[in-house]
């Protein structure tokens, strides 16, 4: 369920990219919000001055797939758990139970789980503009 990915892999970035590696507010630059493609981009060299750059170092990235994801906290932290429904035809369904085998567990303080909300918020409504209103 994970692979490997090396590499380095830079991206200039602007005020919410360098909030969500804690940047302090002085070195954060506006522009557009660097979403996951930016991974994939590198920056231009010699950025313009007053623009924060952030270095991307995929040597130890894993790759996990996930259809459910659950969100529980505490005053000090917020937990995003990741895993897959084990359910795949109608007939498995037994005694209205849905296995979900958990996978991945992400910890994040309540200011950092802000940010990434703010930044799904916006990677989906860029996507939504794109490919169109997601029902749920």
């Amino acid at each position: 369920m994970a692979r490997s990915s090396k590499g380095k892999t830079e991206a200039a970035t602007d005020n919410a990219a360098a909030q969500a590696a804690g940047a302090p507010a002085n070195e954060q630059a506006s522009a557009r919000a660097a979403a996951p493609a930016g991974l994939q981009s590198t920056a231009q060299p010699g950025a313009a001055p007053g623009k924060t750059q952030l270095k991307w170092d995929d040597a130890q990235m894993r790759t996990a797939y996930a259809n459910v994801c659950n969100v529980f906290g505490s005053r000090e932290e917020i937990t995003l758990l990741f895993g897959t429904n084990q359910v795949w035809q109608p007939g498995e369904l037994q005694a209205g139970e849905v296995r979900v085998a958990l996978g991945e567990r992400i910890v994040l303080t309540p200011y950092t789980a802000k940010r990434l909300a703010l930044m799904l918020e916006k990677g989906l409504a860029e996507y939504e503009k794109r490919f169109g209103k997601i029902e749920l």
